[in-house]
């Protein structure tokens, strides 16, 4: 089992920066891969950064060059720097963990971009 616990979300201007957080509850080289979705109303989750624990990160085609995806080590923890939002980031954002062939999800949290 693995807990995920998201945080950092909120309200911000367009061409605004945050940074959301998602801790786990176990060692995270003990997962097998993490991620970061997202949900805007009415339309299917998308990947947003997908981070493999040999270092590679693939980014969902809207958000190359604006979003970084980095891990803590000693923090069990990965982070998703989104910077140039645009009202179109607007949308529930969701960290997941695949372990041992189970999927796991955090709760998310609300990235609101408006002026």
């Amino acid at each position: 089992q693995v807990q995920l616990v998201e945080s950092g979300g909120g309200l911000v201007q367009p061409g605004g920066s945050l940074r959301l957080s998602c801790a786990a509850s176990v060692s995270i080289f003990s997962i097998n891969a993490m991620g970061w979705y997202r949900q805007a109303p009415g339309k299917q989750r998308e990947l947003v950064a997908a981070i493999a624990f040999g270092g590679t990160v693939n980014y969902g085609g809207s958000v190359k060059g604006r979003f970084t995806a980095s891990r803590d080590n000693a923090k069990n923890t990965v982070y998703l720097q989104m910077n140039s939002l645009k009202p179109e980031d607007t949308a529930v954002y969701y960290c997941n963990a695949v372990k041992d062939g189970f999927s796991f999800w955090g709760q998310g949290t609300q990235v609101t971009v408006s002026s």
